[in-house]
């Protein structure tokens, strides 16, 4: 799929996903795209867990009451960081930023390969989501999940909500002056 067509399929998907594996050689390719992102000061310091078992898929999916593309993903890609980041510029960690452009670059990857995703947060930091699937992962103590990538060939068509116009987010060398 050409770049920029890619960059406009990607969506957050929400939606049930068909009963079709998810091939270990996409999934390499998926997570090297968020390997290759760039980091704080080349830190490389985010960190993965491909969850493809079965009955992990299983546990984790009964966490959410809600969301079908937890409940029905074939896999799972966890964003791994550190509870207490090492300060690599002026006393600032960039952990968040390098996780947040990786797991991007992964879901250009999920979406230019045909499956889909939705990017997991919010609801991993409530109830103690986040720990309970570390446990399940086998996550050491000073390491936690920032975000979880549910992925499948998605079963339902997805109509894209729209996107506010170019001039009505970007403004060139002063905010607000055309």
């Amino acid at each position: 799929m050409e770049f920029f067509t890619t960059v406009k399929k990607r969506h957050s998907y929400r939606g049930g996903f068909q009963d079709v594996a998810v091939a270990r050689w996409d999934l390499e390719k998926i997570v090297q795209a968020g390997l290759d992102a760039p980091s704080g000061k080349n830190a490389q310091t985010t960190q993965f867990v491909i969850v493809d078992d079965a009955t992990l898929v299983w546990q984790i999916a009964q966490l959410h009451s809600t969301n079908k593309a937890v409940q029905q993903a074939r896999v799972f890609i966890a964003c791994i960081l550190d509870k207490n980041p090492e300060a690599i510029y002026e006393g600032f960690a960039f952990q968040v930023e390098d996780c947040a452009a990786a797991v991007e670059n992964m879901l250009l990857a999920i979406t230019a390969l045909g499956y889909a995703s939705v990017w997991i947060d919010g609801w991993l930091r409530i109830e103690g989501r986040a720990q309970k699937i570390g446990q399940l992962l086998g996550l050491p103590d000073g390491k936690y999940i920032r975000v979880l990538l549910p992925i499948g060939m998605p079963a339902e068509n997805y109509k894209q909500p729209a996107k506010k116009l170019f001039a009505q987010r970007v403004w060139f060398n002063r905010y607000g002056e055309k």
